[in-house]
């Protein structure tokens, strides 16, 4: 009974340590007051003055168009790559697509930044982000798909081809509504996080570009004002829908790689 009630108190200290500051952020996004001090009252203001901010409308416009780009090409790549693992026993291709993965932020924001600088001569803008976001997705959705194509009975793909169908119509009738909604889940998390980064986009955004991550950072070097509380709640309601939904397509998937 002891070391039930620690273990409930040590589950329930880790759940307050990581969703009460979530929570502060949520309610202060209601507060009455540009110190963000104190509670002072209940308004809807920020949030009004949030979709007047042409600057914070801007940066979230960038953050969108390049998380809808660059989940959409990495998609495309990852379930290549996803496949590819499946089918071919070579030794090299997990290592190249799954590097990004499990590369620390900060290492390949700045190895991306030297690649585009002194390898590609690429000026640093929304390219170079849209590039960064792509190369760092990819991993995510290869690893969704290989996860659900390991899942599956191979002799459906061999009855296929006994049945006289080429490796293209296999795919498209077959492979493909059985991985999609694998597929759709990558889809999502690559979107999911595009929206979220900040350390690759700090690295790769060059001046005059700004994504909302980007954004927020720079107006909480000035002040936490409930403006940025309600930016962040936006931010958090939209990423939480995202999973929520990548969850509900491929469960098993993201349970074993999260």
């Amino acid at each position: 009974m002891r070391r039930s009630w620690l273990l409930w108190s040590a589950s329930l200290a880790c759940y307050a340590f990581l969703y009460v500051p979530l929570a502060v952020v949520v309610i202060f996004s209601f507060n009455d007051s540009r110190l963000n001090a104190e509670w002072v009252g209940f308004t809807f203001d920020w949030y009004r003055v949030l979709f007047a901010d042409l600057a914070m409308l801007g940066a979230a416009a960038n953050s969108v168009l390049i998380a809808l780009v660059s989940s959409s090409v990495a998609t495309v790549l990852g379930t290549m790559a996803g496949m590819a693992m499946h089918h071919w026993n070579i030794r090299a291709l997990p290592f190249m697509v799954l590097t990004p993965v499990a590369m620390p932020e900060i290492l390949l924001g700045v190895s991306l930044l030297v690649f585009f600088i002194q390898v590609l001569n690429l000026t640093l803008g929304l390219l170079s982000v849209l590039l960064a976001h792509i190369t760092f997705s990819i991993g995510f959705v290869a690893i969704i798909v290989r996860a659900r194509l390991a899942g599956m009975d191979e002799s459906l793909f061999e009855a296929a081809r006994d049945l006289g169908a080429t490796p293209w119509e296999t795919f498209r009738l077959v492979t493909l509504p059985l991985i999609l909604p694998g597929v759709l889940a990558g889809l999502l998390m690559a979107f999911t996080l595009s929206i979220d980064d900040f350390v690759i986009t700090f690295f790769t955004a060059g001046v005059g570009v700004s994504t909302l991550p980007l954004q927020i950072y720079s107006m909480i070097k000035i002040a936490v004002t409930p403006e940025v509380n309600a930016v962040s709640t936006l931010l958090m309601l939209l990423t939480l829908v995202m999973i929520v939904a990548a969850s509900r397509l491929a469960p098993e998937t993201l349970r074993s790689h999260t």
